[in-house]
């Protein structure tokens, strides 16, 4: 029914009875503020919370063209639209440019394509530490950007691809056992192995008992320790003089022996003979390395390595081993893998921080808002995943030593595990932090925990920060993984693209719920006001801004020289032999430059050719009248001039070749016939 602002008809106005839309149409307003303030955004993956949160701050969603079988899977997590309102406004806003991509995979959208106020949640060329291959290549060149050790924070890895890595890996792997080998004689001894075995080790008196155990002999003790002397000089570069033809200190039989007896005792069970005797000489040598190898407490005895596909992810595809053959069989067994340079092998962390002794690691988010000057934000909340079997180095099974969620969700916990750990497998800091208290060590969260995970973002996307594209209105939220030594030092594994949303857990839910939501107040809300809140996101590392200098103009000289000018014909001359010589004391002219020949100058040239044609010889240059040329010489024609084609007989001889008698005489005989078809240009000189 047609009324009027006033309610009251007006006059003269005939009311008819219609159906209508109100007069001010609130889904046209709701389009046109969207529009004005630029305010369209596109989803592509299960990002609800995402989209709910842009719909209540006025954003309006251009929805992409899908199937019909997933329409009811878009719209199932989200509020009912009852008046139909939004859907009206999403198809309105259907050919409008989008100002806010947020997707779950990185090559979904065409950046070069994108005008430069769209806002994307993904930078280009980030795999140079999303994947295990460029955070292994990557945070080797941390000592460009920074003082501090890669191997502090980050166990190392190889590429098992690589030709000059593969033997650096081999290299490690039998200093590894060596270092093992050393731990193994004093924990026995003192029958106090560190946390994290999978048993006990007995002291020798104990071991001696066992008359069945097979016995080695000590000498394996003398070649680790000269192998872990000669790692030492190495370190402080002690080996720069030797010769290349020095011996190695094992061969490669050597090797092959040392390592079967390494498994035999470590593995087996294998005694060695008269090893209490080596117990002072592997102590110090151990102290020593302490000091150069962080890494040495982690490293256990059982020298365990992780294989891992280079690009994958949710544990796809990742093993343990410990036998060098079968380390490097399993990568030789896929050619693609190999040829690509796929594989990673990286140090096991054998002796990790266990809760009631079970292993665990920590999600942990941070969001990249700016690559340059590179901008950080840490959040401060994050979650601890379990796996479902107790921490066991008997078996090198999944179940127990890889908590990907995605692996651990199939499995059935263990009946010997801690009740303390939830069915569901996850923890929240919050209940990792209690823990902590239970054990009087809830300070070092904040002081060694926290502030080491902190450093390790930041050193890992410094080492590849020129390798990303900087791109203005562009974003990233990375879910890095961390394990934890003894000291509660963290341990990077790696670094997660697009990481996980779902609400797998109630853990999961509430703080993927609220991650999201916070990294929208980073990127919009501070956006349009610096005092916004930012949730729990803390801004850690902000690069200084570079000055850029003044710019002052180009200042452009070019050098050169005129070569339009006419000069002079050069006069004709005979050949070389029958000039006279000039003195070697005399200076050669120096060459003149190729200039235009004038008019006059070629009408002397035609002159000389018709005396060619007639077969009379031309008379000689008045400086050559006095000698007597006694050989041929050749005509050197212009090489840049309009080309001058003169008939010449066949049967006169050419004049330009001739010999004199042996008499001095006025008269010229001809001797040698030459035809002569030469090109003649306008610039450049004519020599003989």
């Amino acid at each position: 029914i047609c009324v009027c602002a006033s309610g009251s008809l007006p006059e003269g106005k005939v009311c008819r009875s219609f159906v209508s839309v109100p007069v001010l149409n609130p889904v046209r307003l709701r389009k046109a503020k969207a529009l004005a303030e630029e305010k369209v955004f596109s989803i592509q993956g299960p990002y609800p919370v995402v989209r709910a949160a842009l719909k209540a701050r006025g954003w309006v969603e251009q929805r992409a063209h899908r199937p019909d079988h997933t329409a009811h899977q878009r719209h199932s997590s989200e509020e009912q639209d009852r008046d139909g309102l939004y859907d009206l406004m999403c198809r309105l806003v259907q050919n409008e440019m989008v100002n806010f991509h947020w997707t779950n995979r990185r090559d979904a959208i065409d950046t070069n394509s994108l005008q430069k106020e769209q806002i994307i949640n993904h930078f280009a060329k980030a795999g140079s530490f999303t994947t295990k291959v460029g955070l292994c290549v990557n945070l080797r060149n941390l000592h460009w950007f920074d003082s501090a050790d890669p191997d502090t924070f980050f166990p190392r890895c190889y590429r098992l691809g690589a030709k000059d890595e593969k033997p650096a890996f081999i290299e490690d792997y039998r200093r590894t056992a060596c270092t093992s080998l050393l731990k193994y004689i004093v924990e026995r001894e003192q029958g106090a192995p560190g946390e994290g075995t999978s048993h006990d080790i007995p002291s020798v008196r104990k071991r001696s008992k066992l008359q069945s155990s097979p016995v080695v002999l000590s000498q394996m003790i003398n070649s680790a320790l000269k192998v872990c002397h000669q790692f030492l000089e190495s370190l402080e570069h002690r080996d720069i003089d030797i010769h290349l033809e020095t011996p190695q200190t094992l061969t490669e039989e050597e090797w092959a022996e040392f390592i079967s007896g390494y498994n035999l005792v470590v593995h087996k069970g294998a005694e060695i003979e008269n090893s209490y005797h080596f117990v002072s000489c592997c102590k110090a040598m151990l102290q020593k390395l302490a000091e150069v190898s962080p890494q040495l407490e982690i490293d256990g005895i059982h020298n365990i390595w992780i294989i891992k596909p280079g690009a994958k992810s949710r544990g796809r595809g990742i093993k343990c081993a410990r036998h060098l053959d079968q380390i490097l069989s399993l990568v030789d067994g896929d050619p693609t893998l190999r040829k690509e340079g796929k594989w990673v092998v990286q140090k096991y962390l054998e002796r990790p921080l266990l809760v009631h002794g079970t292993k665990f690691d920590l999600r942990q988010w941070f969001l990249v808002t700016v690559v340059n000057p590179l901008t950080v934000w840490f959040y401060t909340k994050c979650y601890l995943r379990f796996s479902t079997q107790p921490y066991s180095l008997d078996t090198l099974d999944s179940s127990v030593h890889l908590c990907n969620n995605s692996i651990q969700k199939h499995l059935t916990p263990s009946q010997q595990r801690h009740r303390g750990i939830p069915a569901d497998n996850m923890w929240s800091d919050d209940q990792f932090r209690t823990f902590l208290s239970s054990q009087g060590r809830e300070a070092q969260w904040q002081t060694v925990a926290v502030p080491g995970m902190k450093k390790a973002v930041i050193h890992a996307l410094q080492t590849t920060q020129d390798l990303m594209e900087s791109r203005k209105n562009t974003f990233e939220l990375y879910g890095a993984d961390f394990m934890f030594g003894h000291d509660l030092s963290p341990w990077l594994i790696e670094i997660n693209a697009s990481p996980t949303m779902a609400h797998s857990t109630p853990v999961t839910a509430r703080l993927c719920t609220a991650v999201q939501e916070d990294t929208l107040r980073v990127v919009l809300d501070q956006r349009a006001d610096r005092n916004a809140s930012t949730g729990d996101f803390q801004l850690i590392y902000r690069q200084g801004a570079v000055d850029v200098p003044q710019y002052v103009g180009v200042n452009l000289l070019v050098e050169g020289y005129n070569v339009g000018r006419h000069c002079s014909l050069p006069p004709l001359h005979s050949s070389i032999r029958s000039a006279p010589k000039r003195s070697i004391k005399e200076k050669e002219p120096k060459a003149e430059k190729v200039k235009t020949l004038p008019k006059m100058l070629l009408k002397r040239a035609e002159t000389r050719f018709k005396h060619i044609s007639s077969g009379v010889p031309p008379p000689l240059p008045p400086e050559m009248t006095q000698s007597a040329p006694v050989e041929t010489f050749s005509l050197y024609l212009p090489m840049t001039v309009t080309s001058i084609h003169l008939p010449i007989s066949t049967k006169s001889p050419s004049v330009l070749l001739w010999k004199r008698p042996p008499e001095v005489s006025e008269e010229v005989q001809p001797c040698t016939s030459l035809s002569l078809s030469k090109t003649v240009q306008t610039s450049s000189t004519l020599r003989v």
